[in-house]
């Protein structure tokens, strides 16, 4: 986003959370959709995630999106909002595709959003 370059077609990003217990760095891979300045991720086994757990003691986290790195904040969206439905919807339209059959995960996954100003951070 710094040069201008959409990285919302790209079909990972990477998420590092401080450990919760370890106080270590955690880096997944892992599915988003970026909808401006908000990056939703979806996590299928919700709050039991160990990433999820981690952003529930230490919102700070890192996530990059192609080489783009910004050190941010997490997360959870509240149920039943308007953002809510938009994560899920975003996700399951990225994803989903021939032989895919994501509506259950859409639907069942717990959404997290990600703060993914074009200023802060760093790239």
């Amino acid at each position: 986003m710094t040069d201008g370059t959409d990285l919302s077609p790209l079909p990972f990003g990477y998420l590092t959370t401080t450990g919760r217990i370890t106080g270590r760095s955690h880096r997944i891979e892992i599915w988003f959709a970026l909808d401006g300045d908000v990056v939703y991720l979806l996590s299928g086994d919700g709050d039991g995630s160990d990433w999820v757990r981690n952003i529930q003691v230490t919102p700070d986290v890192v996530f990059e999106i192609g080489d783009v790195r910004r050190l941010t904040r997490a997360r959870v969206v509240q149920p039943g909002t308007d953002e809510d439905a938009t994560a899920r919807r975003l996700l399951f339209e990225k994803y989903s595709g021939p032989g895919e059959d994501l509506e259950e995960w859409a639907r069942t996954s717990l959404p997290v959003a990600i703060e993914w100003s074009p200023g802060s951070g760093t790239s």
